[in-house]
């Protein structure tokens, strides 16, 4: 039998893995009103489903425990995007952040062009970096309008934003761009984000 795919409950919910179960229930009470199939605005079966699956588990302390073991043995099969070998403001090491912030952004609106995004606490982990770190960055592409917040709280690539990927004065060589360690059965070879399309989970 297949094993399935692990599934971070804290990112479905959009929660840190310190969040109290109080922080919890609030969330969730947001999330479940958001997606309800009953809300015409902008009700949504299975992000409701997933929702409500998160909720289940993480609401019940055992229950809880048990997955944070999960949890924790899954963070150390993220992806690292790009070598981090100790904190630097150069402008290289920024752009070689913007491009692999945009170039996951891009796998996941590539696959749902509606509604493809990442959460902020997805990117700091596949990125490898504490979220102080992103701030500017994230902040510098929304101010150039190459990424945008869904309705849903996700961060996602805009259409210049999937232009500028593709401009000369981002790109970078391939070897520089994403490890496949999300899909574990990947090579080391750090293969383009085209080449992870097939390979990436679906965006939350």
């Amino acid at each position: 039998m297949a094993t399935l795919p692990f599934v971070d409950y804290y990112e479905v919910l959009q929660l840190s893995p310190n969040a109290t179960s109080e922080t919890l229930e609030r969330v969730y009470r947001m999330l479940a009103k958001r997606f309800h199939p009953d809300n015409q605005d902008s009700g949504d079966a299975q992000r409701f489903a997933e929702v409500q699956r998160a909720y289940d588990t993480l609401s019940d302390p055992p229950t809880r425990a048990a997955y944070d073991v999960k949890y924790d043995e899954n963070r150390a099969l993220t992806w690292k995007v790009f070598r981090q070998d100790g904190a630097s403001d150069h402008r290289a090491d920024d752009r070689r952040l913007f491009h692999a912030i945009l170039s996951l952004l891009y796998i996941a609106r590539r696959r749902d062009p509606q509604n493809g995004g990442l959460g902020s606490v997805t990117l700091e982990k596949i990125l490898g970096c504490p979220s102080q770190h992103l701030d500017f960055p994230l902040w510098y592409l929304k101010q150039r309008g190459w990424l945008e917040r869904l309705e849903s709280g996700l961060l996602a690539i805009t259409a210049d934003g999937v232009d500028k990927l593709g401009s000369e004065d981002l790109s970078l060589p391939a070897n520089r761009l994403l490890t496949g360690a999300l899909a574990v059965d990947q090579p080391t070879d750090r293969p383009t984000p085209e080449a992870l399309l097939e390979k990436a989970p679906v965006s939350e």
